[in-house]
């Protein structure tokens, strides 16, 4: 097996710990409209946004955190050929017990820290469906859409997402962000690293299926007392219009809508943007500095 092997489908989920489970479920039912199938056990909550399993994992815990990200492959022997890499390299690749794997719904699964930042990274191949389709609510939910990490080492971090574990650079902004997408996934990106002193979680996306949710969300938030620190405003790397806001324990969500696509073959080559807040942000807007500042990365027990 090759490097060229390691393939992806999708972002498949993220796990967070928060310290207040029955506040933070309450948030991401019912403002960020996720769909929660059964109770949660006082340890843990599953939500979702599509017909999978489940698309996030609520941790109850003493520290705000990234407890970790699923990335779903493409195959069986996708999911063989990282185990296999990772073993070259020396990188310890910890197998989810039958029990555990059970409660998540997934198929054969490891876990491996990745070197760069300490984040907890799951590797599968099969998930379940869940009991019934997932019913938008207020929001026309289309995707968990991606996951962007801050990292002391953006370069360390990006060469190695891109050397060992197969990701393909789409754009990046000048010493600020590195924007990746989990090849052969088309989207803009579904991974952004992020360049900060420590390492953390910058945000979570969830992309909308109308531009209508976004301007909903401004509303929706305010009433509610939401913190919003960045937006409505629009990215121009991916085209996206965007609005972030902050779930109770101060980590930053987004919605986001459009994003633009890759073919598996002959892309485009990446931009380089210069490191301005216009390149983050057509309509020039300043995010607050309360963004993305909330969210350890939790290391693999």
């Amino acid at each position: 097996m090759s490097i060229d092997d390691i393939r992806y489908r999708r972002i498949g989920y993220v796990a967070l710990t928060v310290t207040d489970l029955e506040k933070s479920r309450h948030f991401y039912e019912t403002l960020v409209g996720l769909k929660m199938d059964e109770e949660p056990d006082g340890e843990c909550a599953f939500l979702r946004c599509s017909d999978r399993h489940h698309d996030l994992v609520l941790y109850k815990g003493q520290e705000p955190a990234l407890k970790r990200v699923g990335w779903q492959m493409e195959s069986e022997k996708a999911l063989e050929a990282v185990r296999a890499h990772f073993g070259k390299l020396g990188i310890e690749c910890v197998a989810v017990s039958a029990e555990e794997r059970s409660r998540l719904g997934i198929g054969e699964a490891f876990r491996a820290t990745e070197p760069t930042t300490g984040a907890t990274f799951e590797f599968y191949c099969h998930m379940d469906a869940a009991p019934g389709p997932y019913e938008q609510t207020h929001t026309k939910i289309a995707r968990l859409g991606h996951l962007v990490l801050s990292s002391p080492d953006r370069a360390a971090t990006e060469k190695f997402l891109m050397e060992e574990m197969n990701f393909r650079v789409s754009d990046r902004i000048k010493g600020m962000v590195t924007f990746m997408r989990c090849f052969p996934n088309p989207y803009h990106h579904s991974f952004g690293v992020g360049s900060a002193k420590t390492a953390g979680l910058n945000h979570v996306n969830f992309m909308v299926t109308e531009m209508a949710d976004v301007g909903k969300a401004n509303n929706r938030m305010k009433k509610a007392g939401v913190p919003i620190v960045y937006g409505i405003g629009k990215h121009p790397p991916s085209e996206s219009v965007f609005i972030y806001f902050l779930d109770p324990d101060g980590m930053t969500v987004e919605y986001s809508y459009g994003m633009e696509e890759f073919p598996e073959e002959s892309p485009r080559t990446p931009r380089e943007l210069p490191a301005s807040l216009e390149s983050i942000d057509y309509w020039e807007g300043v995010p607050d500095p309360r963004m993305a500042k909330v969210g350890i990365l939790e290391p693999l027990k």
